[in-house]
């Protein structure tokens, strides 16, 4: 959005559960906003959104262990929050109303590629949590308010704030430090995926869009970023040099597996479309790592796993089990 509205001002609203899980030596990312707030979705006002054109919503507790572990609180944040959010917008006279959903609310889905049409089956707290903020947002009275929905494919790629709980993203983080990657299913199931570059370029689209309907769900992602796990895998055992792969071929299918359809987000917007390969993914994460000093064989116990940052944080009495700040913190 910066480079097509070098004069936009972007402000920040952040809890900064995270803000803590750093992998650059360089200044905070924060710095690139014109302002940074730090406030809970739960709470904010339509006063706050005075003036704002366009809502990006990103906040979520954001994947399926953290949903296991508080899932109650993340359909206090993910839909509650986010419907919350979506009333003050429509309050404050926002125009555009960007909701980062999520492609795994097409849950177990054999057959032909997801199509936006096509029915869901929500597996998980998380994914439930998606598909039921996109049907409420549907149903709700929107005024002038024009909704994306961006069903994301799962994110990979390094960042300044590195998650090692997504799938390319581990199996780099394991190959470095362990010469190994581990995977505990059979390697079938379909996993679509787009790079964090990638999914801003979508974003940018649908929070200027003129294009479509006044309320859209849109698949967001690449027709060629459809995997299976096992190939993930092995093709980033390809890029690092002496590395295994150990597929646990007895194990039962993880019944999370989804082939998903792009042609509508390719229709739309054109110019928008993912353009990092997977390639390219896998060796910028091997130098985002090694620039960073990375050789943690545990990491799956650090807090680049966001549900042991959680964890940490409850255990010191930073954090309560609803997910808030405590008077201590």
């Amino acid at each position: 959005m910066r480079k097509s509205f070098p004069t936009a001002h972007i402000t920040g609203y952040d809890l900064c559960l995270f803000g803590q899980c750093l992998t650059t030596h360089g200044p905070l990312p924060e710095i690139s906003l014109q302002m940074q707030y730090f406030g809970d979705v739960r709470d904010i006002s339509y006063e706050f959104l005075h003036e704002v054109d366009a809502v990006i919503h990103l906040a979520a507790i954001s994947n399926d262990p953290m949903g296991s572990r508080f899932e109650e609180v993340t359909d206090q944040i993910n839909r509650g929050g986010s419907l919350h959010l979506a009333r003050m917008a429509v309050k404050a006279g926002v125009k555009h109303f960007v909701f980062a959903s999520s492609c795994s609310v097409y849950g177990v889905a054999s057959g032909p590629a997801r199509k936006e049409t096509d029915p869901v089956e929500p597996l998980t707290a998380y994914a439930r949590s998606k598909i039921e903020t996109e049907q409420a947002l549907a149903e709700m009275e929107l005024g002038d308010m024009t909704v994306t929905c961006l069903r994301f494919a799962t994110a990979c790629g390094f960042s300044d704030r590195l998650r090692l709980d997504l799938v390319i993203n581990d199996f780099v983080a394991s190959a470095l430090t362990t010469g190994e990657i581990v995977v505990l299913s059979d390697g079938t199931p379909w996993r679509p995926l787009i790079h964090v570059r990638d999914m801003a370029r979508a974003i940018e689209w649908a929070a200027t869009r003129r294009q479509g309907l006044p309320f859209m769900v849109v698949n967001a992602g690449s027709d060629e970023w459809n995997h299976t796990v096992r190939d993930l895998a092995e093709t980033v055992a390809e890029h690092i040099p002496g590395t295994t792969v150990s597929i646990n071929t007895d194990a039962p299918p993880d019944r999370r597996s989804y082939k998903v359809d792009f042609s509508l987000f390719r229709t739309l917007a054109p110019d928008f479309l993912p353009q990092v390969s997977l390639a390219e993914t896998i060796t910028e994460l091997v130098a985002g790592l090694r620039n960073f000093g990375f050789a943690d064989r545990n990491f799956r116990n650090s807090s680049l796993i966001r549900l042991h940052a959680l964890k940490y944080m409850i255990d010191a009495g930073y954090l309560g089990m609803d997910l808030r700040w405590t008077a201590s913190a």
